[in-house]
């Protein structure tokens, strides 16, 4: 399995694995490397191969050379590894979209390839630099998709809206399936933490994840600013790290909140980061709505679900086409105002957080990762067997 980030801290990836791993396969996984982390790393049938190349800040160069050197080194290893002794399935999860080409020796030998299409790399560049959708670079991108589908002998995307997105720039139908990002409930169990009783005048949030523009923390930061006298105990947890960290905290100082707003020392243990949830009155999604965030889902509603714990969210095409409007306090995306109404209708209603959680859950039931799982083995089966 191919992926540029980080493992075990990329969630889709990580159930995957464990996945595989628990269905008996041996899996081999080539990801990038953070400071102090090991190259290699062993875990019964599951081996971390890291690269060296990680994320940095920087512009689109920056970007690029991380794109491209991750790409060349993970064909370098693939095709070494794959040399040596075959693999049954090599499986890519872009992006970017060539990172498919990593897998293009060992398919020349017979090797079924599958791409997991976390990102919709048009809509992406589209909105990341402003463009239109005639833009050369998004039509460059929506060349590479195009090259990636079809190189792939079968591929699968996130949500249905991102299916339907492929499939308008040509995709074969039979080709593309969905499997949500789910919840991995052995790690988000709610059964293994100890929910505390809300404290009157303490309300806090929490949100966890990368930490970039697009996923709307300022207009979280901004919210809590025009609420702190209306509710003193008001507190935001934010978990994670990022390009947009720096800009954060200065707004946090300026806006003088850093007795309501607190970030970790970057990404923290699993465990941790869960504790941490359970402990919290609400989990934040913020995302500012675009074209690509249209089409996605972030991964921290299904932990919070899985958790039991009520959802304040943006609206999105995506998530609202899953999940309705009695299943999270959703709020007008990039809009701190509306963001601090739906965060004192949750404080001032205790009853509205009950009703929340048990919509969510009887929502999620069929979307389940146990559920989910099995069709994610199945294609995997299916491509091993042919």
């Amino acid at each position: 399995m191919v992926r540029e980030f980080y493992f075990p801290l990329d969630g889709r990836v990580r159930r995957e694995v464990l996945a595989l791993a628990g269905a008996g396969h041996r899996v081999d996984v080539i990801c990038m490397r953070r400071a102090g982390e090991a190259r290699r790393e062993r875990d019964r049938n599951v081996t971390i191969l890291r690269l060296p190349v990680r994320r940095r800040r920087g512009g689109l160069g920056q970007q690029l050379y991380e794109y491209v050197a991750f790409a060349l080194l993970a064909a370098l290893v693939v095709t070494g590894r794959s040399l040596r002794r075959p693999y049954d399935l090599v499986q890519v999860n872009t992006s970017p979209d060539w990172l498919v080409l990593s897998a293009a020796v060992a398919k020349l030998r017979g090797t079924p390839v599958l791409v997991d299409l976390e990102e919709c790399m048009p809509e992406f560049f589209a909105t990341r630099f402003g463009t239109g959708v005639k833009h050369p670079g998004v039509r460059v991108m929506a060349l590479i998709e195009r090259v990636a589908v079809q190189l792939a002998d079968a591929a699968f995307t996130c949500t249905e809206q991102m299916r339907e997105a492929f499939l308008s720039r040509g995709a074969p139908p039979a080709k593309i399936g969905v499997v949500l990002n789910s919840a991995d409930e052995t790690a988000f169990d709610p059964s293994r933490y100890r929910r505390q009783t809300r404290e009157p005048g303490r309300f806090t949030l929490i949100s966890h994840g990368t930490i970039e523009e697009r996923y709307g923390l300022d207009t979280a930061i901004r919210a809590v600013a025009g609420l702190r006298d209306e509710i003193p105990g008001l507190r935001l947890r934010i978990y994670g790290e990022g390009s947009d960290r720096e800009r954060l905290v200065a707004l946090v100082a300026d806006l003088e909140l850093v007795n309501h707003v607190d970030f970790s020392d970057g990404f923290v243990p699993l465990d941790e980061l869960v504790a941490a949830i359970a402990a919290a009155d609400a989990g934040l999604v913020a995302t500012k709505r675009d074209p690509f965030r249209d089409l996605v889902h972030c991964e921290k509603m299904y932990d919070f679900i899985a958790m039991r714990l009520p959802v304040i969210c943006s609206r999105t095409r995506s998530v609202l086409a899953y999940f309705p409007e009695e299943c999270f306090a959703y709020f007008d995306s990039d809009d701190d105002v509306d963001l601090a109404r739906a965060i004192r209708e949750l404080h001032n209603e205790p009853q509205l957080a009950e009703r929340l959680v048990d919509r969510a859950a009887a929502v999620i039931e069929p979307l389940r990762w146990p559920r989910v799982r099995q069709r994610y083995l199945e294609l995997v089966a299916s491509l091993i067997g042919r």
